[in-house]
């Protein structure tokens, strides 16, 4: 028979299950796993917005209409929506809706598979395109006779536009298809029946055909007449520097909240962390989180919805290659930063591994960052991935007021301030001894000039 040992008789010292009652634990502060590097905002020059408002005063630049056209579809029939024709130089100030209407009636639906030929060079350029759907890749002849790549086409951009001339030449390109496409194209035949029926849509093709007389630049400013080169005595031309007359006023946005705690939480349990300060804390990293989030997707003032037009590059190929990076960077002078989800900045290493080509590292907070031509690729997650096609878009920018870049905008010194921009104010104690505290930031973005901001759009993750 076995004899059973009562435990408390052999052991010589006190166990830890005992001791463990007596002693207190090693404890952390409370931890947040949505807290991230923020860079967007360590990153930005900050400006102060008295008066909550900022006003960007810009040259008067002319309307070019380089906007993009919007469609609706039913099934598999696509529709262009009429009124977003305007948006195209082609029909630039033209208001007239019943014509606009059936010019989007006449419009004729074609599809395209992937390295199709939508048009070849020296074919009569007879028509004008639409891309409904999909990306198309716009292939000159080189220097050398090699092919050239000359740029890209994406969803609601046009090309045709010399089909609006008395005695439209050949088409000097070929465009072709990058991916499937979904194109809607009007010929010279389908056009001409609506000048005959519309005075109003004549008079528009004729001031189009003579040209626009307001001088401008080739980013489109008002023109600084000068004059340089010549000797002798001759007349000086005058000029002046015109304006925009209504220049963009940016409003500071708010990110608030209301913090609630009850007095027995922070008077029975405050040690050894300050209850009240902890919540305070994340609750702070919460709001400067939001706050990062809308500087970028916020539809009025985030930076992904107020790239230009000309400052928007779509991939070669898909992914994020060397190639598409540099003709980024070219865009601007003075890159100070790109942004990117750290998916796209994963997916672009491996571009980088595949040619064998391993740039420098850059300092960033004395920290080493992955870097292009020197300029840093820092990682953000709240740039948007879609889940229908794995693409996310990659931006570059230049900052600072000096530069005429892009810039964060706060306020300073409100009541109870915390940390620039943000106040913790307390509100009292209710009926239900719970403690309030009001919690806010104020912040907006600019964009001092449209090529101070760049994306790189629709870059797959995937390969």
């Amino acid at each position: 028979m076995t004899e059973t040992l009562d435990p408390a008789a052999t052991r010589l010292s006190l166990g830890t299950a005992a001791a463990r009652q007596l002693a207190t634990t090693t404890k952390s502060a409370p931890q947040m796993q949505s807290i991230s590097p923020r860079y967007l905002l360590r990153m930005l020059p900050w400006v102060e917005a008295k008066g909550a408002t900022y006003r960007v005063n810009r040259r008067l630049t002319y309307a070019v209409g380089d906007g993009r056209v919007a469609f609706t579809s039913t099934g598999d029939a696509v529709r262009i929506i009429p009124e977003t024709l305007t948006e195209l130089p082609l029909y630039r100030g033209f208001e007239d809706t019943e014509v606009l209407h059936a010019i989007a009636d006449r419009l004729v639906q074609r599809e395209f598979s992937a390295g199709d030929t939508i048009v070849a060079a020296g074919d009569p350029s007879e028509a004008g395109f639409l891309i409904a759907y999909g990306r198309a890749e716009m292939v000159g002849v080189g220097k050398y006779g090699d092919e050239a790549r000359l740029g890209s086409l994406a969803e609601g951009e046009y090309f045709g536009q010399q089909m609006m001339e008395e005695s439209p030449g050949p088409w000097q390109y070929t465009v072709r298809a990058a991916t499937r496409c979904i194109v809607l194209t009007m010929s010279r035949d389908q056009l001409g029946p609506l000048l005959a029926g519309s005075e109003s849509l004549r008079a528009h093709v004729e001031r189009l055909r003579a040209g626009t007389a307001l001088a401008q630049n080739k980013h489109g400013e008002a023109a600084i007449e000068l004059t340089s080169g010549r000797s002798g005595e001759y007349t000086l031309p005058g000029t002046f520097v015109d304006y925009d007359l209504s220049p963009r006023q940016y409003e500071l946005a708010v990110a608030q909240t209301m913090l609630r705690i009850h007095t027995r939480v922070a008077d029975l349990y405050n040690g050894p962390h300050d209850q009240v300060q902890e919540q305070i804390r994340l609750t702070v990293e919460a709001l400067r989180e939001c706050q990062e989030n809308d500087m970028l997707n916020n539809p009025e003032f985030g930076l992904l919805h107020n790239v230009d037009l000309k400052q928007r590059v779509l991939p070669r190929s898909g992914p994020p290659t060397p190639d598409d990076m540099d003709e980024l960077v070219s865009r601007r002078r003075k890159t100070k930063f790109f942004l990117a989800h750290p998916r796209a900045i994963a997916a672009f290493g491996r571009e980088l591994t595949a040619r064998r080509i391993y740039p420098s590292p850059v300092l960033v907070d004395g920290r080493p960052m992955q870097s292009w031509r020197g300029v840093p690729i820092l990682p953000c997650d709240k740039i948007p991935i879609d889940p229908d096609t794995n693409t996310t878009s990659i931006l570059a920018m230049r900052t600072g007021e000096d530069d005429n870049g892009v810039i964060g905008l706060h306020q300073t010194g409100i009541p109870d301030e915390r940390e620039p921009g943000l106040s913790v104010r307390f509100t009292g104690i209710n009926d239900k001894a719970i403690l309030s505290y009001l919690i806010s930031t104020y912040y907006s973005c600019a964009v001092l000039v449209p090529d101070a901001l760049g994306v790189l759009e629709d870059v797959e993750l995937g390969n």
